[in-house]
């Protein structure tokens, strides 16, 4: 454990030990690493804990330099703790590195299983006791953070003094095919309003994917497709995240000897925007965490792509309509497109196809919720699907939402500690 200073704020770094199968306590072991953050001048006081849950899922906490965002608010009543869910930045990783340890794809795939919502707030349910001395916590959930802030009222509402979600309520039994649907459209909706916001995009775009399918680009072990180039469209779900395509598309092409080319730096904004190396949990797990019954999901995202036939890049360039862009989907062709996912490409074919999900959201307890608990919603949320969010807002008891259309999805890093405000705001009488 050791403690340092920045801005404001005393970060202490800790590690965790918990059961990879919680099912198995003692069993095999795995490392969980949190960054305990307290308002300098305040750290000999006792303070209610704050948790914070990452969205995802595979992404490690946010790194704060000093009392910045929403940090800097939270540590005015909080002692907070950064965790980085299991298979993250500096717990134990999961990666293509690290995986081969277990052995084959299907000792890899079985190992996963361990690294959805359940798994993260049973790790937490034992991390607890350990810095609050038995008091309930405070979380705070972010995307799929806020998944696992259900899954947590789900399994373990002892543990919870209050939940504030932004942008991550999930429904409740919705399967991953029912996800996509709703998502489809709303990323048609996003690229449409991007388009309007910069029309010189549309022809843009176009002469980009119309190269891609004739000339695919190898860049550093990575495949570059027309298929990678739509699946830019992650971006648009973020407050700025249009203008930053704009930007990345405006020097797409470059006079060489050889004729127009795509340029270099165009070349290494679309590989580094399209790697996983630093996230494979993403890719590994993105569908798996909806998975609660005996379906599989069976990469959803692909099958259920092929009901909207305007997302076909080789189909737009055959008229004169514009290439749609893509969103927060996972695909087969990732697996064969990015060095860093393509060791694991069966062990993603195994996932995908299993059929033994638990459940994951108990809709009696959620109903006879007695925690408080406050959620932003997003108006027309590319990631997580409104009305999703809103019934499953309504099926459990005492919740309060937010929705507003003055944030993207990343309404908790934009706004700050006005979004924080706003939701502790909400429950405040109650705690």
């Amino acid at each position: 454990m050791s403690s340092y200073r920045q801005p404001g704020i005393v970060f202490t770094d800790r590690y965790f030990t918990v059961p990879l199968d919680h099912g198995d306590p003692g069993g095999e072991q795995i490392e969980i690493f949190g960054r305990e953050a307290v308002a300098s001048g305040r750290t000999g006081e006792e303070l209610p804990w704050l948790v914070y849950l990452e969205g995802g899922p595979g992404f490690g906490a946010r790194r704060f330099v000093g009392a910045e965002a929403w940090l800097g608010r939270a540590v005015q009543e909080f002692r907070v703790l950064l965790l980085d869910q299991r298979g993250t930045g500096l717990s134990t990783p999961a990666n293509r590195q690290t995986l081969p340890l277990r052995g084959g794809p299907r000792e890899q795939a079985d190992y996963l299983t361990h690294f959805r919502s359940d798994s993260i707030v049973r790790d937490c349910e034992l991390i607890r006791p350990q810095l609050t001395g038995g008091e309930p916590w405070t979380v705070l959930g972010q995307s799929f953070g806020g998944f696992c802030a259900v899954r947590y009222l789900s399994a373990a509402p002892e543990g919870l003094k209050a939940v504030l979600i932004t942008g991550g309520l999930p429904s409740l039994d919705a399967h991953a095919d029912d996800v996509y649907r709703a998502a489809y459209p709303r990323i048609e909706r996003k690229v449409a309003a991007h388009y309007a916001r910069y029309p010189q995009d549309v022809e843009c775009a176009r002469r980009i994917a119309a190269h891609l399918l004739e000339h695919p680009v190898e860049s550093a072990g990575h495949r570059l497709t027309a298929e990678s180039f739509q699946s830019l469209g992650i971006m648009l779900g973020g407050g700025s995240g249009s203008h930053q395509l704009h930007y990345l598309l405006e020097n797409a092409f470059v006079r060489t000897p050889h004729g127009t080319e795509l340029s270099d730096t165009f070349q290494e904004a679309l590989r580094t925007a399209t790697s996983f190396a630093g996230h494979p949990l993403y890719a590994l797990m993105h569908e798996a965490i909806y998975g609660q019954d005996a379906r599989p999901t069976a990469w959803s995202a692909e099958r259920v792509r092929a009901e909207f036939p305007r997302f076909d890049a080789a189909e737009a360039l055959k008229g004169d309509g514009p290439v749609l862009f893509t969103g927060e989907s996972i695909h087969p062709w990732h697996f064969e497109a990015d060095p860093a996912l393509r060791p694991l490409r069966e062990t993603a074919e195994l996932l995908a196809a299993r059929t033994d999900w638990a459940p994951l959201y108990d809709g009696e307890r959620l109903a006879a919720n007695e925690v408080p608990v406050a959620a932003a919603v997003y108006h027309d949320d590319m990631y997580v699907d409104t009305a999703h969010a809103l019934s499953t807002a309504a099926a459990i008891r005492g919740l309060r939402t937010w929705v507003t259309d003055e944030y993207e999805h990343d309404g908790v890093r934009a706004g700050g500690p006005k979004v924080l405000d706003r939701l502790l705001a909400l429950v405040r009488d109650e705690i």
